[in-house]
């Protein structure tokens, strides 16, 4: 199938458990106890143990590359980070096919908590055909 700009990508909610959110913390090898100790956390004027950036990051690939498929390579990734992702909490995302080349498909990616956007991305990809 061939990809338009303008197409919307179907939504992803994953669910940030404790589990989540510490786990992939020590697998990006992040030991910063913002990602793993709520109580040091909260004395550091957090809600709970939050997302760290690389979490975040592959979060946005996953949700890309599922949908592009196994021949689409990356050539870019921007992220912006905005509100934290809380364990307890549910991330959405949703995107968009910003422009299609020859060269490159454009996809705008938003993350969102129930406090708002926890991230924004655009994704650079080899041009994409949906199969």
């Amino acid at each position: 199938m061939r990809v338009v700009a303008g197409a919307e990508l179907p939504p992803l909610a994953i669910e940030l458990t404790p589990t989540v959110v510490i786990s992939t913390a020590i697998a990006t090898r992040d030991f910063t106890p913002v990602h793993h100790d709520p109580a040091i956390a909260r004395a550091q004027g957090s809600a709970d143990i939050f997302l760290n950036i690389l979490t975040t990051m592959g979060l946005v690939e996953r949700y890309v590359s599922d949908w592009a498929g196994p021949s689409a390579r990356f050539r870019g990734l921007k992220v912006k980070l905005g509100v934290p992702a809380y364990a307890g909490d549910t991330l959405t995302f949703s995107g968009t096919v910003a422009s299609v080349t020859e060269s490159e498909t454009l996809i705008e990616v938003i993350g969102r908590v129930s406090l708002g956007p926890h991230v924004t991305a655009q994704a650079t990809l080899t041009p994409v055909a949906l199969g």
